[in-house]
């Protein structure tokens, strides 16, 4: 049951994230509409697309942002308590610190399920346009997937193997085919100078194409200079688009990696380190909320503007280790899990010393 305190607490809470969620939003809105209206105009984007577009990258920045914008809230309104001397008054009426924090939590529940909501099924439908938006009008001529090295794993017995990908012209070069059998002995091996995607006859041309086969233990080779032929796989499957795990919900992204998996995809540590993202953002504003507390209700000299110097300072160092976490499992080899471990549990011991340190 609510109590007045609960539900005033709560309402400056709601009010307040909403609040800057509502002021933030547009500004960002205005410099991304400032700094691109030029590549706009020149690529002769049409409008109705530039308003979903930016229908898109409002969800997805909010979503970026929501954590960050509520421990700022936190601070501001919570700040605005202490300067007027009503948390004093809270605490001196027999209301235990815990019992002041339990407003806080409620809310920290509600914002905690809109993130994962709209991580988990809103934002990655959002995904899909901002991102062919992106690539189409402000990053022609960019990579959008890995083109160089790519091995994949179809399932338990075929492997393939291509050393460049073309996917405006649908052609892989230095293109190989493993087969191996039950006993996991190799059963033949097919290699080409290239594959190539043929549509009009739904098929792969392979040239120079040579095929080893081992009965045995002999090999018999077969060689052709062209040959058109089918294959289980699609060329674009071998190298999905970079942005991919950010365009699939839940469901998707979990059956997504289990398939990356299978085929041995290199960069399987960045779809890994997505989906653990997104249920770390939940519980990382559990953690924001309890440094906001903690640092905005004891009353200080500089007041409010100090409160949110330390807040946005706090704010800067979480977001650093964040990245750089992020960017040793995409680039290294780290744990995914670790990753986004590690920055949680150091805020979290440092939101615990807080809140010690406040309730004296």
């Amino acid at each position: 049951m609510l109590t007045i305190l609960d539900k005033y607490i709560l309402k400056r809470y709601l009010v307040t994230f909403i609040g800057i969620m509502l002021l933030f939003i547009p500004i960002g809105i205005m410099i991304s509409l400032a700094e691109k209206i030029g590549k706009i105009i020149d690529n002769e984007a049409p409008l109705a697309e530039v308003i979903v577009f930016y229908g898109n990258f409002s969800l997805v920045l909010g979503n970026l942002l929501m954590p960050i914008l509520l421990f700022l809230s936190i601070i501001f309104f919570t700040s605005k308590l202490a300067s007027n001397t009503e948390i004093v008054a809270m605490l001196s009426s027999g209301i235990s610190y815990q019992r002041f924090l339990r407003p806080y939590f409620i809310g920290a529940t509600f914002v905690a399920i809109l993130i994962f909501m709209m991580g988990q099924f809103i934002v990655p439908n959002a995904s899909i346009g901002f991102n062919e938006f992106e690539y189409k009008y402000f990053k022609k001529g960019r990579q959008t997937r890995q083109t160089t090295n790519i091995f994949n794993q179809l399932n338990e017995q075929d492997f393939i193997y291509v050393s460049s990908f073309d996917p405006k012209r649908k052609i892989g070069y230095n293109f190989t085919y493993e087969h191996f059998n039950k006993e996991n002995q190799l059963d033949y091996k097919i290699s080409a100078a290239n594959i190539r995607w043929v549509d009009k006859d739904s098929t792969y041309r392979l040239t120079s194409y040579t095929k080893r086969k081992i009965r045995d233990g002999q090999e018999f080779v077969t060689t052709q200079r062209r040959l058109d032929t089918l294959f289980t796989f699609q060329l674009e499957d071998l190298t999905p688009v970079s942005y991919v795990a950010d365009t699939k919900n839940l469901f998707e992204l979990n059956e997504f990696i289990e398939d990356q998996r299978k085929k041995g995809a290199a960069n399987i540590n960045t779809y890994i380190l997505a989906k653990y993202k997104r249920w770390s953002l939940p519980v990382a504003a559990f953690i924001l909320t309890i440094i906001a507390v903690a640092v905005s209700s004891v009353k200080r000299r500089g007041g409010m503007g100090l409160n949110l110097l330390i807040g946005i300072a706090l704010g800067m160092v979480y977001i650093f280790f964040d990245r750089i976490f992020g960017t040793m499992a995409e680039q290294s080899g780290f744990s995914p899990l670790l990753a986004v471990l590690i920055p949680n549990v150091i805020f979290g011991i440092i939101g615990f010393y807080l809140l010690q340190k406040a309730k004296r």
